[in-house]
């Protein structure tokens, strides 16, 4: 019997070059397909389409990009930037786990949404949750989007800091987004 999945799906890079994990937008459900099943694909693009599983392989049909949203996954020795910086030792302060703050440009309009997250070794790796869809980031850019319009740029950095940052970049061809290429690539 064919089973079939309807999108959305969130668009991450896979376990291996040849395949792309897709999570369910609503379940955070994983799936993996061949690259080749959306050959013009960016991790973080948000699409919509029909999975079908004739066996155990799915495939992947009438897939179109519904926000060309991207994501970067970094592990980085660059120093963190001080926005996220003040919002984990706000998290600290507070003994929270996890902090927010919207970030803004010179003009006092906002143009980023900064989350960190505490590390928590030897139980769990947050980035690689993060990256391979475990914990799933829609949530964040829903939630962003509720303010303003995707698509969004979306960084994930790990470094020598206590903490993971995900930073929601508002514009993805803006001055925030160039300096972080600058800064993380």
């Amino acid at each position: 019997m064919t089973r079939y999945t309807e999108g959305p799906f969130r668009v991450l890079a896979g376990r291996h070059d040849d395949e792309w994990l897709l999570l369910d937008v609503n379940s955070a459900d994983p799936v993996y397909v061949p690259r080749s099943s959306l050959p013009d694909a960016v991790a973080g693009n948000r699409i919509n389409g029909d999975l079908q599983w004739d066996g155990d392989v799915p495939t992947l049909s009438d897939a179109t990009v519904e926000t060309e949203t991207r994501f970067r996954f970094r592990r980085t020795d660059e120093p963190i930037f001080e926005a996220a910086q003040t919002c984990f030792e706000t998290a600290r302060a507070g003994n929270e786990a996890m902090n927010s703050r919207v970030t803004y440009d010179t003009d006092r309009n906002p143009n980023g949404i900064v989350y960190t997250f505490a590390e928590q070794p030897g139980r769990r790796d947050l980035f690689t949750e993060f990256r391979d869809g475990t914990k799933p980031l829609d949530p964040l850019c829903a939630r962003a989007a509720e303010g303003t319009d995707p698509p969004f740029s979306v960084w994930v950095l790990d470094s020598d800091e206590p903490f993971v940052v995900v930073y929601l970049v508002l514009d993805p061809d803006g001055l925030l987004e160039r300096t972080m290429r600058d800064t993380y690539e």
